[in-house]
């Protein structure tokens, strides 16, 4: 401990006096310097995360220092639209919606080496990733509709013959068809 009874924060360098002091990863830091390096938010023992000298809150260590690609860096069930350009990080491009272009029709999903493997991409689908839908289990950004692109969930999703459909390209392209239909209820006319 240095002569004038506290330690050196590590953010401001200032003596750090035991009522103001927070402790971590043994460096002591002043209350109102305990803060995320990017975001400024405050910081405790549950949300804070340390790599090397420097302290960050989860959401922009995660940005920063963990695995790259879709739905991580926002903590458990969350994604976010920040590429963390911020941070230093460069955004991977997104690649353009293709339809399914496995040739398994089945309503079970493909395995690949005991792995599921996602009917969009052709790629492993590990469980963190994973949304099943349609007999099949999809990576996250691959659930989309097979026409339009449009991103689905469990209630927009419309399946058939192992392919998922937004309900309104379903009902365009499987609906019924003829005269009278799409029209309402009771819209059935009869000509004479």
């Amino acid at each position: 401990m240095p002569f004038g009874g506290g330690n050196k924060c590590g953010c401001c360098q200032k003596t750090v006096y035991f009522a103001e002091e927070v402790q971590c990863e043994g460096k002591s830091w002043h209350k109102s310097c305990f803060l995320c390096m990017v975001c400024k938010k405050n910081l405790d023992s549950t949300t804070v995360a340390v790599h090397v000298d420097e302290i960050y809150c989860k959401s922009c260590y995660g940005k920063k220092y963990g695995p790259k690609g879709y739905g991580f860096g926002g903590g458990a069930g969350t994604l976010s639209m920040d590429t963390g350009e911020g941070l230093g990080i460069k955004p991977e491009a997104q690649a353009p919606h293709r339809p399914t272009n496995n040739p398994n029709s089945s309503k079970f999903a493909q395995k690949a080496g005991g792995s599921e493997v996602c009917p969009r991409c052709g790629k492993t689908v590990y469980a963190a990733e994973k949304v099943v839908g349609g007999g099949n289990s999809w990576h996250k950004a691959c659930f989309r509709c097979a026409k339009c692109g449009k991103g689905l969930e469990s209630t927009t999703l419309a399946d058939r013959d192992g392919e998922i459909y937004c309900k309104g390209c379903y009902a365009k392209n499987f609906g019924p068809k003829g005269f009278g239909f799409g029209q309402g209820a009771g819209a059935l006319a009869h000509s004479q």
